[in-house]
């Protein structure tokens, strides 16, 4: 957390400068001691779409369900898969862009503006199959990578990559 890094530096502040700490220093290194580190219990992704009705679609078609919709008319919602959820919203909170790049593996990965993330899966090859029955735009085919994941990556027409893994 921020105030154990503060206390951190203000440690190796006063032992190289040999300069005692003032009462706001001390004050921080008190509040580090006595406070818990930040312990998270869930993280849910927002993703700015420029189309949350087409969104919905998109997840649907990859097995996802809609978990609430919000606003009139709708700007807001999430889907939902197993014990994941993402939330969207319609041209706001984060950035969005497909790049030109027609691969998200090598150079390709810095290409697009939108956000990346990791999704694992316990059927790996049977989701690649629904991808391209659905049109869903794979840039990276299923591979079995050196770090002992076997992972493919599909790009959201925003610009939006999940990078869809399986341990090997």
């Amino acid at each position: 957390s921020l105030s154990i890094l503060r206390f951190s530096l203000l440690s190796i502040k006063q032992r190289v400068s040999g300069c005692p700490l003032d009462k706001d220093d001390q004050l921080a290194i008190n509040l580090a001691r006595a406070l818990k580190p930040m312990k998270v219990s869930s993280i849910t992704p927002i993703l700015n779409v420029s189309n949350i009705t087409a969104s919905f679609k998109w997840f649907e078609s990859l097995g996802w369900t809609i978990g609430f919709e919000w606003g009139d008319p709708v700007g807001f919602g999430s889907v939902c898969n197993g014990e994941g959820e993402i939330f969207l919203c319609q041209d706001g909170q984060g950035g969005r862009g497909k790049g030109s790049n027609t691969s998200t593996f090598g150079n390709g990965e810095s290409g697009d503006k939108g956000v990346w993330m990791s999704l694992w899966v316990d059927n790996l090859d049977d989701v690649h199959q629904m991808c391209q029955k659905a049109g869903i735009e794979i840039t990276f085919p299923p591979t079995d990578m050196p770090w002992n994941v076997r992972e493919m990556h599909i790009r959201h027409p925003d610009g939006h990559v999940f990078r869809l893994s399986r341990g090997l």
